[in-house]
């Protein structure tokens, strides 16, 4: 998956200034993002504070993490029950 080129700061910063009134085209030009980003964004971090991000992304982090984790073992179980099935 791609970085983003700006932060969580950064993202709710803009979001905040959106808040204040200002519209969302005139953000979109000045920040230089596209409108479907601008509004994905505002889906997942409206509301939230610095601190809220952070964590949600440290969770989505551990998140895949486990996914990944749980896949190998269901690859290794699908193996054994393969080895088990064959006559030797």
């Amino acid at each position: 998956m791609r970085k983003s080129r700006f932060s969580e700061e950064q993202i709710i910063g803009i979001l905040r200034e959106h808040q204040a009134g200002m519209g969302a085209k005139e953000l979109c030009r000045k920040h230089g993002i596209s409108d479907g980003t601008f509004y994905k964004w505002r889906s997942k971090y409206v509301g939230m504070e610095v601190s809220e991000a952070k964590r949600l992304k440290a969770l989505e982090a551990e998140n895949a993490k486990l996914k990944k984790m749980l896949a190998e073992q269901m690859l290794d179980v699908a193996t054994l029950k393969e080895m088990l099935g064959k006559n030797f």
